[in-house]
Order: C-alpha cells, then structure tokens, then sequence
C-alpha cells in the first residue's frame, strides 16, 4: 500500500516527533519514519492513529490514483508571498463522519451569503466544548436556532443570536447541537 503519510505531515507543518507525540498513545519518531517510507507496514489500526494524531481522515493517507492534489505554488507571510522552498501540496478537505451542513443564506455576523459550514454534532455531555463558539441548535417542529453559546445552566443554554439587535435566546435541554468545524467560502 502507497501511503501518504509524509506528504500529509509536513502539509499539516509537524516534524516526526510532532506526530509521534501526537498519536494516542504516544510512539517514537523512528516509528513514524519507518512507516512513511514503508519500511514497516502500515496496518488499518496504524493508519487510524496516525490519521488523528494528524486531524485528518485515514483515507487521506491513502494514494489513491483518482485522488486530487493540490501544489502549494507561495507561501503567504509577514514578509510577502514566496515560492515554498520544497514541493508542497494541500490536503483536500474530506467530510468528517456524521457530519451536518449550513448554508448562510444571507450575511449574519462574520458569516457571508453562501458560506457553507460543516458541523459536528454535540452530545449534551459535550456541550461545554462548544462555549463561546457559533452553534446550530435544533427546536420542536423542524426549527432551529443559530448563534454564539454564551452560557449554559443545568439543562438550559443561552444563546446570543448573531443579528444586530437580537435578544438573548434560551433553550432548554436539546438533543444535540452542531459545532461548526469548517467553514467552506467562494471569494
């Protein structure tokens, strides 16, 4: 099997320790090297670890002859754009597992008509992970309610909608909600 692991890790910015220390439970960088340039196998539970240690999915450490690439052409700083000074390439977004999707319909706080955000659903157990972020809040009958999280209280959370104005929302104690993970913008 032909994987990617290296392209993806130095795309991410890690060194061989970074991802070493990264896995769950932590290995050795040799582990890691070995695995990159097939001198070890990589088995499905390696790919998994090595895939979350790198916050992406397994099969983005897979070369698949139908997979797209995309070359880094500058690197964008402080100082100005430059050409990378090795070749680099961008790993492709893949749809998380289970995953919801909003559609911005019109520009509301720092979001844009036809933004698209890619959320993860919350238990209510990890609602607190989401504090202080924008979240998707389900309500009876096919509604829902979208805003910052700014507090919760036993089984209520209190909502501050992202509309100039608006007043503070209360809900009490929903299912899930989604966490926006990723936000996919056309300029």
């Amino acid at each position: 099997m032909i994987t990617r692991i290296r392209e993806v890790r130095k795309a991410r910015g890690l060194t061989l320790e970074g991802v070493a220390a990264r896995c769950e439970p932590p290995t050795t960088a040799q582990t890691i090297g070995r695995l990159e340039t097939g001198t070890r196998t990589v088995s499905v539970k390696w790919l998994n670890r090595i895939a979350a240690a790198l916050d992406v999915q397994a099969s983005d450490l897979v070369d698949l002859p139908a997979s797209e690439k995309v070359p880094v052409a500058a690197l964008v700083g402080p100082d100005g754009a430059g050409a990378p000074s090795r070749p680099l390439t961008l790993v492709p977004p893949a749809v998380p597992k289970g995953a919801l999707g909003i559609r911005m319909t019109a520009a509301l706080g720092d979001y844009r008509a036809g933004d698209e955000l890619w959320c993860e659903p919350l238990p209510p157990e990890r609602f607190a992970d989401a504090l202080n972020r924008d979240v998707l809040v389900p309500r009876p009958a096919g509604r829902f309610l979208f805003g910052r999280l700014i507090g919760r209280d036993g089984a209520m959370l209190h909502l501050l909608p992202l509309g100039i104005g608006m007043r503070q929302q209360v809900v009490n104690d929903p299912a899930w909600i989604g966490l926006p993970l990723r936000l996919i913008r056309d300029l």
